[in-house]
């Protein structure tokens, strides 16, 4: 059984495992993925000052995102799940959550950047691409879309 619930600051080590193993899931370059542990390395303070989510399995955190106000516009922010619960529901759950959230506090849109291999994910929950940031790792160029759904 899934529960989720608020983020506790204390488990930053764990959220961060969770976020480098969901990244590493996309079979990127080791390269990459050493470039971008920073990204997906998070600290108790971030946990204090964001808004954040977590899937629990059993009571052991499986999968997290943090909500975010960006300019008066709802933003999930590091939606992470564990790969081997990547496709069984927990990141439908948890994305879900962020609209009920974001709902709730009367925001007319909900938004994130998107990494390119979960465009598809995204779509399936109803978003849609509104435009794309341009982003490169390692001298390589990417376009991350930027993804909204209406509320």
């Amino acid at each position: 059984m899934i529960k989720i619930r608020s983020a506790n600051p204390n488990e930053a080590d764990r959220l961060s495992q969770i976020a480098f193993s969901a990244k590493a899931h996309w079979k990127y370059p080791a390269r990459w993925l050493e470039l971008w542990k920073p990204q997906l390395t998070f600290t108790a303070e971030y946990f204090k000052d964001n808004e954040s989510w977590v899937a629990d399995r059993d009571g052991v955190p499986i999968a997290f995102y943090t909500l975010q106000d960006k300019d008066g516009i709802a933003w999930v922010e590091n939606l992470w799940v564990l790969p081997e619960y990547i496709g069984r529901g927990v990141g439908k759950e948890l994305f879900l959550h962020a609209v009920d959230q974001a709902r709730q506090r009367g925001y007319k849109f909900l938004q994130l950047e998107a990494d390119p291999n979960a465009m598809g994910f995204y779509e399936k929950m109803g978003m849609r691409k509104i435009g794309e940031r341009q982003s490169e790792v390692d001298g390589q160029p990417r376009l991350l879309p930027i993804m909204q759904i209406y509320l």
